[in-house]
């Protein structure tokens, strides 16, 4: 007969105090974010270092008197890029060329990020764990707050680091850093906020991202027309110009963006403290609804799963392609003016802008990466289901992995052709307006020529799913983001043809300015589907997580 010893029952001095467990919940969470921020900075730092450096011996004899004062009155370069001021300064540059995507690109993934560290969390069913102890709803929001708005502070001074060691002025650089830093916080803040107010993870970063891009709209009119400019003050986007780094290096904009933080923070916070774990404070209307037909089949349920995606995506991409179209004219009369303009755009892989069907290729290139973030998003948000065990249920029954994640990648290719579509009707519309003299096909033409490199972010997230699950969205997005904006670089400092071939961009001709290039886009595809049938091989050998 063998004899157990009783565990020991822990002393109240002994315990995990509610501190430790929040400590113990925030080292957690730095853990969960750390890889990202830490890339994130990296791209933050080094980018507008190195257009900082190249500046002299490629742009500086580039900008006269002239030339400056051009670009400050021209609506639209100031719709599109923002007020163009300091140019003849490499700091001044560097904030005009890159200072509005760096701020996008923050916002957006500490948006995503906020929302995984709280919906996340809550979505996977460790949240009530973690709650189930000492720890409340409200000391776990503050917490992930606390860690994002900290990411947001570790990105910001990558940013004025990069420029410091660029040699630009330090009060330029420190006050650029503080408003890339105040847009990775701003969109922590959204991601948190979203995070209480709604009870799905991917809803929420819809929300949170649709209300960045919103404000980022909000910025191109509020530069556009001049009697809308207190438009500026609502977004980070607009906050940026305000301050105007290198130039007027204004430092009370940034009161009014920690305003805007600290809002947002204690919005979420307040709604942290009023709500059930797992549910959101705007409630699920679907569960009021009629059941769609769509259900009833494993086709429709691939469609039933993007119709609002695709719904949102088309809207915002449709809003700034009108919003390019009403512009074309506009442009095209600046660069007609300023030829050096025009000699510099097609240096920087914009060429032929000063016909209406160049400009409107030059922009559709643009095009590539929101329809390419968004396919890849559709097979991120299949990844996000696994991890979460909601395929669990559908996987059970007589389906098989492969032929569903089949129908999501065709159901996702579908949704690209929607929203590039959506731009190419959009910017007929706006250019028809302004009668710029762009045609319904031509529009068309230019918008579905990118498709291709959507798909290839397509297939990359299909690999992904197969072989690294845990980074889809970045793999996805990697051929059009990563792709885009290494066209940019080897076109702006002449870097070799072989690396400059590495960019699918470099394989698209200019619809509908030129005919397209037909080998081309069958290589695009070939490579798409290659990567696809790879990573449904590896998803059909693989264990499902979660």
């Amino acid at each position: 007969m063998t004899t157990r010893t009783p565990p020991r029952v822990l002393l109240a001095a002994e315990r995990p105090t509610a501190s430790g467990a929040g400590a113990a919940v925030s080292r957690a969470l730095v853990r969960q974010l750390r890889r990202g921020t830490l890339i994130v900075a990296l791209v933050v730092g080094a980018l507008p270092a190195f257009v900082a450096a190249e500046y002299e011996r490629t742009f500086q004899d580039a900008f006269g008197a002239d030339s400056l004062a051009a670009l400050a009155e021209n609506p639209a370069i100031r719709t599109l890029f923002g007020p163009a001021v300091a140019l003849d300064d490499p700091g001044g540059f560097t904030v005009w060329r890159t200072g509005t995507i760096l701020a996008v690109l923050v916002g957006v993934w500490a948006a995503l990020a906020g929302t995984r560290v709280t919906r996340g969390e809550e979505d996977a069913g460790r949240a009530e764990l973690l709650l189930g102890g000492r720890l409340r709803l409200v000391a776990l929001a503050r917490r992930a707050l606390a860690v994002v708005l900290g990411a947001g502070t570790v990105v910001g001074a990558a940013a004025a680091l990069g420029l410091l060691l660029a040699g630009t002025a330090p009060a330029g650089s420190v006050l650029f850093g503080a408003v890339i830093g105040g847009a990775a916080m701003t969109g922590g803040a959204l991601g948190v906020l979203a995070g209480q107010l709604l009870g799905e993870r991917r809803a929420a970063s819809g929300l949170a991202v649709m209300v960045l891009l919103a404000g980022l709209f909000a910025r191109m009119v509020g530069d556009g027309v001049d009697a809308l400019s207190w438009l500026h003050w609502g977004s980070p986007f607009g906050v940026l110009s305000r301050v105007a780094p290198y130039a007027d290096d204004r430092v009370a904009p940034l009161l009014v963006l920690g305003l805007q933080i600290g809002l947002l923070s204690a919005a979420a916070l307040v709604l942290a403290g009023a709500r059930d774990v797992g549910a959101g404070r705007w409630g699920d209307r679907d569960r009021l609804r009629r059941p769609s037909r769509l259900l009833r089949s494993l086709p429709g349920l691939a469609l039933h799963g993007v119709r609002r995606p695709t719904a949102t995506w088309s809207a915002g991409v449709a809003g700034y392609f009108l919003l390019i179209g009403l512009l074309a004219t506009t442009m095209q009369d600046f660069l007609r003016e300023n030829p050096a303009f025009a000699e510099m755009a097609a240096t920087a892989g914009f060429a032929s802008l000063a016909t209406v069907q160049g400009y409107a290729a030059s922009l559709f290139s643009l095009l590539a990466v929101p329809v390419g973030a968004y396919a890849a998003g559709r097979v991120a948000v299949l990844a996000s289901d696994e991890a979460a065990s909601r395929l669990t249920l559908l996987l059970s029954c007589p389906v098989g992995r492969v032929r569903w994640a089949a129908w999501q990648a065709l159901a996702a290719t579908a949704g690209a052709v929607v929203v590039a579509g959506a731009a190419g009707v959009a910017i007929w519309v706006g250019s028809a307006a302004v009668s710029a003299g762009l045609g319904l096909n031509e529009a068309l033409a230019g918008a579905f020529a990118v498709v291709p490199v959507a798909l290839l972010c397509l297939g990359a997230a299909v690999l992904a799913l197969g072989w690294f699950p845990a980074a889809v969205l970045p793999i996805g997005v990697l051929p059009a983001a990563g792709g885009y904006l290494l066209l940019v670089l080897a076109d702006s400092f002449g870097w070799p043809e072989p690396v400059r071939a590495l960019s699918p961009f470099a394989h698209l001709a200019a619809v509908p300015a030129e005919s397209p290039d037909v080998g081309g886009v069958l290589g695009m595809l070939a490579v798409a589907v290659l990567l696809a049938g790879l990573g449904l091989r590896g998803y059909a050998r693989r264990d499902l997580r979660g």
